[in-house]
């Protein structure tokens, strides 16, 4: 081979290069996005069955979160307002926010919501810019919602999607209380 042809080989491996290589970390982003997702799926879950167990002791918001994070692979889980209302808000990079709700929550804070959290911790003085909670009982629907900010590596689509991508699950179980 003479260096003509080496040369030539370079300059097309640097030309096709960063082509390959935003598409490889493209297919990356996009698995991470899915395994989130589907995270997501399985923590909220996992999050309703704990609120809406039945035992001696009502669970807790604690109950929750622990339930949640246990699911969110070192994910950060938070509750900024536990009870809601669920916002159009973003949460950190990479991590979480858990909200304990009635099923398909409103976007603004409710003084008298109907039942929607586990043990009813927060009385509507103490919720401040959080709506109101009223214990459920008797087999009412709760609604746990997870939104999860995702921060994207690839530059290209990071760009294209304000460097984030915000996934977002919810599930409704019936109490047992």
């Amino acid at each position: 081979m003479r260096n003509g042809q080496r040369s030539q080989a370079l300059i097309e491996f640097a030309l096709v290069s960063p082509v390959l290589l935003l598409l490889t970390f493209g297919v990356v982003d996009i698995g991470r996005a899915v395994f989130y997702y589907d995270t997501l799926n399985h923590a909220a879950r996992e999050g309703a069955r704990v609120a809406v167990r039945a035992s001696n002791q009502l669970p807790t918001y604690n109950d929750v979160i622990n339930a949640v994070t246990g699911q969110m692979a070192g994910a950060p889980v938070t509750a900024p307002c536990p009870q809601g209302p669920v916002t159009a808000a973003t949460p950190p990079a990479n991590s979480a926010w858990v909200y304990v709700t009635e099923p398909n929550p409103p976007a603004t804070v409710e003084t008298t919501p109907p039942p929607n959290a586990p043990g009813g911790e927060y009385s509507s003085a103490a919720a401040g810019s959080c709506s109101a909670v009223n214990p459920a009982a008797g087999n009412q629907q709760l609604q746990v919602t997870i939104r999860f900010n995702l921060a994207l590596i690839t530059p290209i689509v990071a760009q294209a999607t304000a460097n984030h991508i915000v996934l977002s699950a919810a599930a409704v179980f019936r109490t047992e209380y």
